[in-house]
Order: structure tokens, then sequence, then C-alpha cells
């Protein structure tokens, strides 16, 4: 499906979402708005985002009003080395075939001893201001944990919003795989950090990419990005500067470093604004 705007909000953790949040506000300050895509699509801390900005509840500065100051009812957790090696393991073991390795990090979710779903659901459930998924499009990446495909929830595929979204956050070997329609679920990151490809057909993309990197059999944003450029799309990818960067610190999962990535999110977007109104224009 094509059109004409479409807003891309990649995954990064609690600190992705206070980045991504402070970004959209400081665009929107700087009179980009946002929020008017014809479609967004939100891969786990971008899903997050997306369902909040596509809700019409808030506006981008009570959506980064939100990151500011205490993380209540959030659990702190961190992607281990340990985590981190088995994926590295289970793309070694994969070679060239991308789906064979999302099914080998799914086998490991599912494995994986990550607390209950239904905990885990409830934060995520409390993360949103609606359970409803929006009249205005809305995508909601997740990995199928067996077969390895990508999902792409939106209104009509089925699945409730705080389940897609939960599945989106579904942080392998951190948080359990999600339940939605009998099929288990994990993070849409693993298959991209942004899952910008969905915007194809779109004539003007903004991608809000808190992870810049890929690895190996997981491409990057900007090769993402160089795509939908080469198929005559106007595209601008804003990745976090390195004051961003120190502003996460080492864990990213981490609830007390949403504040901060928050603030530096609002900062970083005045290096920002002309180009996104150069693309975002009519």
């Amino acid at each position: 499906m094509g059109g004409e705007t479409a807003l891309v909000l990649g995954g990064g953790g609690l600190t992705g979402v206070g980045w991504e949040s402070g970004m959209l506000y400081g665009l929107a300050r700087a009179g980009v708005d946002l929020t008017t895509a014809d479609l967004v699509v939100g891969t786990s801390a971008g899903s997050v985002v997306g369902a909040q900005l596509r809700s019409g509840l808030l506006t981008p500065q009570e959506l980064y009003e939100r990151q500011l100051g205490d993380a209540a009812g959030e659990i702190a957790a961190k992607l281990g080395t340990g985590v981190i090696a088995r994926y590295a393991l289970a793309m070694a073991r994969s070679r060239t075939d991308a789906t064979a390795y999302r099914r080998r990090v799914g086998a490991m979710a599912l494995a994986a001893d990550t607390g209950p779903e239904a905990e885990r659901r409830k934060v995520l459930a409390a993360r949103l201001v609606s359970h409803e998924w929006p009249e205005r499009r809305l995508v909601v990446t997740a990995v199928d944990a067996l077969s390895g495909e990508l999902e792409a929830f939106d209104r009509e595929s089925g699945g409730g919003l705080v389940d897609a979204v939960a599945a989106s956050c579904a942080v392998p070997g951190v948080w359990p795989p999600v339940t939605v329609g009998g099929r288990r679920f994990i993070d849409g990151g693993i298959r991209s950090a942004t899952n910008a490809d969905l915007a194809a057909g779109y004539a003007r993309v903004v991608i809000i990419a808190p992870i810049s990197l890929g690895s190996g059999l997981v491409p990057s944003p900007a090769a993402q990005a160089a795509k939908l450029r080469a198929a005559g799309a106007k595209v601008l990818l804003i990745t976090p500067s390195a004051a961003a960067r120190k502003a996460f610190g080492r864990n990213v999962l981490d609830p007390a470093r949403r504040d901060p990535a928050a603030r530096a999110g609002l900062a970083q977007a005045a290096e920002h604004a002309a180009e996104a109104a150069a693309v975002w224009a009519a």
C-alpha cells in the first residue's frame, strides 16, 4: 500500500522510547509535525512510541513529558553478554539464511527462563494510553518465533494492540515471547532495527532509528533507507548523536536512562529540523 508520507520508528529499548519521544517533540516544536504521517511503522521501542502518537490522546509534548522523571512500573533488565553471544552463534550457524537466523533466535527465546508472559504484558499495557488500534494506519512489527517470518500487525490482523506491542518488544533471552492468536512472537528488531522496507511505496519517509547499525543478516537502517531512495522516495534517516549515545549509557533497558535519553533527543532535534522539513513538505 502506497501513500505520501511514512514515519518509521525503530527499536532501541527504553532509551529508544525516550530519545524518539524527545526527537518528535523537538521537531514538532520546530514546525515539523511528523504525527501527520499517512503510515507509522513501529518496531520494539518504536511500536510503543507509534501507538502513543496514533492514539490521538497525546501531543508530542505530552509524549515527551511522559518520559521524564520516575519510570514507575518499568522493570529493569539488561541484554547481557551471554544473550548477545547466543545471537552471534545463531548468526554464525545460519550463514546466509536470515530466516534461519531468526528461527534459531526464536528457539532460544522459547527455551529461556524469562518470567511470566502475563506480567510482562501488564508493563506494556501500562505504557499505552489507549489499548485500541487507531483509525490512522499503524503497523507494529514482530517475528514468529517458530517460522522466523515477519509479522506486520495492524488493525486488520486480528490481534489486540497491547499484544502486538508486547510482541514487538519481546527481546529474545530477556523477555518472554508473546502469544497472539495461538502463535508465539519475538521482537521485530531481530529482523531489522527499523523494518523500514515496510514504507516502500511512500513518497516521503522519515526514519528515526535509535540503533544505527546492522549485523550480518540484519540490515542496517542506512541500507534500508538507501533502497527506499533508489525506489524514488525522499528519505531522511535520523540516528543518535554522540551526545545522545552518551545519554543512553551502557544499558538501553535501564528505566533510569529514559529521562536523559528523552532530553538528548529534544536537544538533537534542532540539528535535523531543516532537513526534516525539506523531506516532509508536500
